[in-house]
């Protein structure tokens, strides 16, 4: 597994529970979405790489 793809997807990881931790809160709905999508393009990017890797 490639060093950057692991960070990606641990980042990705660390931001999907950030969603879940404002969403608890009831923070506002521009936070929750920006952290999402931020979360789901550090796992798209990480899960890229590794299908880069192994392919």
């Amino acid at each position: 597994m490639n060093t950057l793809s692991t960070i990606l997807i641990v980042v990705g990881l660390f931001l999907l529970g950030g969603v879940i931790s404002f969403s608890k809160q009831k923070l506002p709905k521009g936070a929750i979405v920006l952290l999402g999508i931020a979360s789901a393009m550090c796992l798209v990017a990480g899960v890229m790489r590794l299908q880069g890797v192994w392919a």
